[in-house]
């Protein structure tokens, strides 16, 4: 998508005005099209001098991040949808749907399947479609309605898959939304934000719930109160979600509610960010093909499973903390804090991250402050101590978001390449939860010793492998350097943070 700066520039130069008046078009047409303006040249004089430039863009970010703030409360949503069939699990849906063995587990798992299947073609069929705002919400109606209708066993399972397919569009699509419209040292900090509606998510749903699950609610029309969890949160998830259909953006090119001007400057940051001239013209089909033969996604897809496996007490955080002999309302409101913290962390790493424009550091740090929570619970069943450690737990959070925003930096072009990268690290990385799923059975508590010494053995895996990734990255920077150097190129192209 690159348009050669030389033309243009010396017609600048030459005239002292500004070219033609552009259209949001010209800014899309690719390198090597010799009918098109050359919008790269002196683009600070497009939009009126360096100082408008810097104005124009402030607003825009301002009203960007205003709408995307609404994926924050979809993502809240999204989780507590997906986990308050662990907060009924304490008031009666085991027995009321007559659970025995290993089918709760099976019941949590069932979910990621659907996840993992759909998150690529999700991606690369919202990539084609180019409208994020009309998909994103036509699917979380579906969630919504599918959460409403969960029933019995056999039911609940086909529920549950299908509220894994369809919730398998939203993270990677929000993630490569926000990487259509954030440049690279702005992706970390407004994927944080992102993600912190899943941590808070973990805090607040099972506050929420609590409120749900001790009202007089039970027996209201024949309903246990754990259905009325299911009715009011998917209630609220539809709502919102008609909603986000009057909020969300599309892409740059195609945002009906941005002037032209703003379309332009959206279009030209990330052209500029992108520092290379190679046009983005790859189809969906050889984006696929770019991801699938690229060993780096593998690799990577590997190291983030390997921490969410690790992350996998969060799937039975409301039973670690009734092991503390707490009654239910307050094992509930236990969970509250440890996330809060841990969404206060992630997002000051996540800032810290992209300011010194490293990754790996981050990652690996709240790894192992993960570690030492996870040693801690192994180590002993003071109620105090186990409290503490539920904490330290928690703060691998702030790892698995810059994670994030490292994946978004590494597969970065061409854009279909990324859009199916992003979606097959995530979906990927789900295999991690369907494990996760089966490492807390009731007959390893309340001490859980071995599911903690898997926990540590996975994070310590994650920790291993991403060194090596980063370790190939500064690699590719050192020959992507040399190569410059050979050319004469005084001007830094691209660079993978590391």
């Amino acid at each position: 998508m690159m348009v050669s700066l030389s033309s243009a520039a010396s017609i600048v130069r030459e005239s002292g005005t500004v070219p033609q008046k552009l259209g949001v078009e010209d800014f899309l047409r690719p390198e090597g099209d010799y009918n098109a303006p050359n919008v790269d040249a002196d683009a600070d004089a497009i939009f009126g001098g360096p100082e408008a430039r810097r104005i124009l863009e402030r607003k825009l970010l301002a009203k960007l991040d205003l709408r995307m703030s609404i994926l924050i409360v979809i993502y809240i949503l999204n989780y507590i949808d997906r986990s308050n069939v662990s907060v009924a699990r304490l008031k009666g849906l085991e027995a009321d749907l007559h659970l025995v063995g290993q089918q709760f587990p099976t019941l949590l798992s069932i979910l990621y399947v659907g996840y993992v299947i759909m998150q690529v073609p999700s991606n690369m069929f919202m990539n084609w479609v180019g409208r994020p705002s009309i998909y994103l919400p036509t699917t979380m109606i579906v969630w919504g309605v599918i959460s409403i209708l969960t029933g019995p066993f056999v039911g609940a399972l086909l529920t549950r898959f299908f509220l894994g397919f369809v919730e398998a569009a939203f993270f990677p699509g929000s993630l490569f939304l926000i990487s259509k419209w954030y440049k690279r040292n702005e992706v970390g900090s407004r994927t944080a934000l992102l993600f912190c509606g899943n941590i808070i998510s973990n805090a607040f749903g099972s506050l929420i719930a609590s409120g749900i699950l001790d009202t007089t609610m039970g027996g209201k029309l024949g309903d246990a109160a754990w259905r009325w969890l299911f009715y009011i949160e998917g209630s609220l998830t539809v709502f919102v979600a008609i909603c986000a259909f009057f909020i969300l953006p599309d892409f740059p090119h195609n945002t009906s509610w941005l002037s032209d001007q703003e379309k332009k400057l959206a279009i030209l940051r990330m052209r500029e960010d992108a520092s290379t001239s190679v046009p983005d013209t790859a189809s969906q089909s050889s984006g696929l093909w770019l991801a699938l033969s690229d060993w780096k996604v593998w690799w990577f897809a590997v190291a983030v499973t390997a921490h969410i496996n690790a992350l996998s007490f969060n799937l039975y955080f409301p039973t670690l903390t009734a092991t503390m002999g707490f009654r239910t309302t307050v094992s509930l409101l236990l969970c509250a804090p440890p996330f809060i913290v841990a969404a206060i962390f992630a997002f000051l790493y996540s800032r810290a991250s992209d300011r010194t424009g490293k990754r790996f550091i981050f990652v690996a740090s709240s790894q192992m402050v993960g570690i030492i929570g996870f040693t801690i619970a192994m180590s002993t069943m003071n109620i105090a101590a186990q409290y503490v450690s539920l904490f330290l737990m928690a703060q691998s959070y702030g790892g698995l978001v810059v994670f994030y925003a490292w994946m978004s930096n590494s597969f970065y072009h061409p854009a279909s390449k990324r859009a199916v990268s992003i979606a097959l690290i995530n979906a990927f990385s789900q295999l991690g939860n369907i494990a996760g799923s089966y490492l807390w059975p009731s007959k390893w508590g309340p001490s859980y010793r071995y599911s903690y010494g898997i926990c540590v053995a996975t994070s310590g895996l994650s920790i291993i492998m991403s060194w090596v990734f980063k370790d190939h990255l500064r690699s590719m920077n050192e020959g992507m350097e040399n190569e410059e150097q050979e050319r004469g190129q005084g001007a830094k192209g691209f660079r993978y943070l590391l």
